[in-house]
């Protein structure tokens, strides 16, 4: 098993927390299409259970049980909302306010399968957001996900009119090029084509604060992705 494919970020005899890396699926899908971050920890410990997922494209902090009993307790925490979850996302444009709440409801598209859709009779759904550092063309934000449904910070910035930089469902889907961004940018001798600076959907769990069945306080966080930092220093440079 290749180990550049995920990074063990805290782990105990009960359960583990991984960086998993965008492209990688949590747990495996109906069609087998690829190797899951699930099938390759069962692989390394024998026993593994899922409690939450992301995304395929989403990278980040994901949580694992090792045994059933510690399953149950995190199912608990994340019903009963005592989970703190954060992520870091590139949203597109710069958004008119920098912090707010957005508490759109939310279901499945009745016509387009896998899709989700703002609508009054849909699930309560409550996202937090905060500008992190803002440019015309791209802003880093912080968002806390208070309820946990699919596709919903994807959903929710696409509904304050700043999708998700790459997201290919709420979004435009483009990949983030340099040349985009850089005045007077020309490409290396060697470039036959420019390679994008983010390519897959700029979403990343980046932090998880809850307490454990042993009452030890947990805060957890996955270094946000290089590629996010560099985007955002090229977009300071060329303001």
């Amino acid at each position: 098993m290749p180990k550049q494919h995920y990074e063990v970020v805290f782990e105990d005899e009960n359960f583990v927390a991984v960086n998993k890396p965008s492209g990688l699926l949590s747990i495996p899908d109906r069609e087998q299409s690829s190797k899951s971050l699930k099938e390759m920890l069962l692989e390394k410990y024998g026993a593994i259970y899922t409690v939450h997922r992301l995304d395929k494209d989403t990278s980040g902090l994901i949580i694992f049980a090792k045994n059933e009993q510690t399953h149950k307790y995190f199912s608990r925490l994340f019903e009963e909302r005592k989970i703190e979850k954060f992520y870091l996302g590139i949203v597109l444009g710069n958004p008119a306010e920098p912090k707010g709440e957005i508490t759109l409801p939310m279901n499945e598209h009745p016509l387009q399968k896998g899709l989700m859709q703002v609508h009054r009779n849909g699930k309560p759904a409550h996202t937090g957001y905060e500008v992190i550092e803002a440019s015309r063309l791209y802003t880093l934000v912080s968002f806390q996900l208070h309820t946990g449904r699919t596709h919903q910070i994807r959903l929710h910035a696409k509904s304050i009119g700043h999708p998700l930089a790459c997201d290919p469902l709420y979004g435009d889907g483009k990949p983030v090029y340099l040349s985009g961004i850089k005045k007077g940018y020309k490409a290396g001798k060697h470039d036959d084509e420019e390679r994008p600076m983010i390519g897959s959907l700029a979403l990343h769990s980046y932090r998880l604060n809850f307490i454990d069945e042993k009452n030890v306080e947990h805060q957890l966080v996955a270094e946000m992705p290089k590629t996010y930092r560099a985007l955002m220093q090229q977009l300071k440079k060329n303001n």
